[in-house]
């Protein structure tokens, strides 16, 4: 017995001693390695953070284009500026390179998803950017929790497709475009079976003040007075600085037929100052002491319809808006097109050196010692979207926008023209409409890479009558213009690969 019991004691301080050799043998155990995990919460792309339970996707496009005829890139029709004028100082081409880079990044947490969206956009642009560099732009910066979106994102007024119901301009006016985001504080309420609701407050000093427009502040000397006229401009732009945001509201019906949205907006119209120094006089500057007139708030409403399950094709669709705005004209004639139109033209009229269509958008105009007259402007835009193949489509796309000044905001618009740069014979009516029409079509020859042809004919058809005398600069002369509608045409060339 005592025999055995020193084998096995043997046995096992020998195993005991060969398990302590081989444990020294090891190596040190590594730190385990965190590796990058699919996030399939929130759909392709997303990853985990290593260390983390917050998921990431990074994404974006590069977009080279080339505009011809334009005013600007993205296929600006030739309605202001040097391209209005017609002049050799106009580019006949514009191109635009755009690299844009997103961040979006989402966490579960016990009150639902936390949300972040960033995007920002690098563009270097014919006639716009120095050749050392370009430009820099922050679309989106926002944070969404619990049905809160605070930062800079897509107005609640706004349609999913903004300013894009088919086209690749981003100068189809007829309705609100703020697809590069604008700074509120916002709700989104829930219903169920896609309906929903939003309230906004939204920030107007960056995106959604047209003019404001002091007609008493412009010299009255011809030679100084003139060439704003006949550039469309009829005063000083005298907004005062922001006191309330607009208040926006929404409710959208979204299905798989398509979606049917209303949208309403409050916006506050306040002016600075009126001008010291003699009635339209030389160098009248704001003066405190004599007062401004009362504040006044305008509005906007919208009605929004898209169609899907088209009879014509798989994906075909029908985008369309109808607005209306009253004071708050950057909801029709929004996004990056400009507040005044002048376009000039041949004419057979001996009596005449060319023609010229001229006309100002804007909240409102007053004088010195008036109040404010606020602008009436409604428009429609839409676009059918067609798909000829997987690989091939097109859309033909539209907009009609009318502007109406009223009675007295034409009136102090006319009498201050009268005094600086008074028609030949004729009448003054500031009233005007612009038309467009327009198509792109697309080649797809692998995902996420698109080359596209876009074409669009623009007209102003302007209520002025008879002639005018003066001249606007950068090469046009001081002589007799004749009052005209003017038309043009605008054309896009696009590649862009999609990540």
């Amino acid at each position: 017995m005592k025999m055995v019991k020193s084998l096995i004691l043997g046995s096992a301080a020998a195993l005991v001693a060969m398990g302590g050799a081989q444990a020294a043998d090891l190596p040190l155990k590594a730190k385990a390695v965190e590796y990058v995990k699919v996030c399939s919460l929130y759909g392709a792309g997303f990853y985990y953070i290593p260390g983390t339970d917050t998921c990431i996707k990074l994404g974006g496009y590069l977009r080279a284009d080339v505009t011809f005829n334009g005013s600007g890139a993205y296929n600006a029709p030739a309605w202001a500026g040097d391209a209005g004028k017609g002049t050799r100082l106009k580019n006949d081409y514009i191109f635009r390179s755009r690299q844009d880079i997103n961040i979006d990044t989402r966490t579960a947490t016990e009150y639902g998803v936390v949300r972040t969206y960033f995007d920002a956009v690098f563009n270097w642009t014919t006639g716009s950017d120095s050749i050392a560099g370009g430009s820099v732009g922050v679309y989106y910066a926002f944070i969404q929790f619990a049905g809160f979106t605070i930062g800079k994102a897509v107005s609640q007024f706004d349609t999913p497709w903004t300013g894009y119901p088919g086209n690749n301009t981003s100068f189809l006016i007829g309705g609100y475009d703020d697809v590069t985001g604008i700074n509120q504080i916002s709700y989104t309420m829930q219903f169920g079976n896609g309906v929903s609701a939003a309230i906004s407050l939204e920030d107007q000093s960056a995106y959604l003040q047209g003019g404001l427009y002091n007609v008493d502040a412009i010299p009255a000397v011809a030679a100084t007075a003139g060439p704003l006229y006949l550039a469309g401009v009829p005063g000083v732009n005298s907004y005062a600085g922001v006191q309330a945001p607009d208040i926006v509201g929404q409710i959208r019906v979204d299905q798989a037929w398509g979606l049917f949205q209303l949208s309403a907006a409050a916006h506050q119209v306040r002016a600075s100052y009126y001008t010291s120094g003699a009635l339209r006089g030389a160098g009248a500057t704001l003066d405190e002491t004599l007062g401004h007139p009362g504040d006044k708030w305008g509005y906007a409403v919208q009605a929004a319809l898209s169609l899907k399950n088209l009879p014509t094709g798989p994906g075909d669709s029908v985008n369309i808006t109808a607005t209306y705005a009253h004071g708050a004209s950057r909801y029709v004639i929004g996004g990056v097109s400009p507040n005044n139109f002048a376009m000039f033209g041949g004419t057979g009229n001996p009596a005449a050196y060319q023609s010229i269509a001229y006309a100002t958008s804007g909240d409102g105009v007053f004088g010195n010692q008036t109040g404010i007259e606020l602008s009436s402007i409604w428009g429609v835009r839409g676009a059918f979207n067609h798909n000829w193949s997987p690989t091939w489509s097109s859309s033909l796309f539209g907009a009609y926008t009318s502007v109406n000044w009223g009675g007295g905001g034409s009136n102090l618009i006319c009498t201050a023209q009268a005094l600086t740069a008074p028609f030949a014979a004729g009448n003054c009516n500031p009233d005007f409409a612009i038309s467009q029409i327009g198509t792109v079509t697309r080649w797809t020859p692998v995902r996420g890479l698109t080359f596209s042809g876009e074409v669009m004919y623009t007209h102003l058809d302007q209520n002025n009558s008879g002639f005018i005398t003066g001249g606007p600069g950068a090469g046009k002369p001081v002589r007799t213009y004749e009052f005209k509608d003017q038309d043009t045409w605008s054309g896009l060339l696009r590649a862009q690969r999609t990540f």
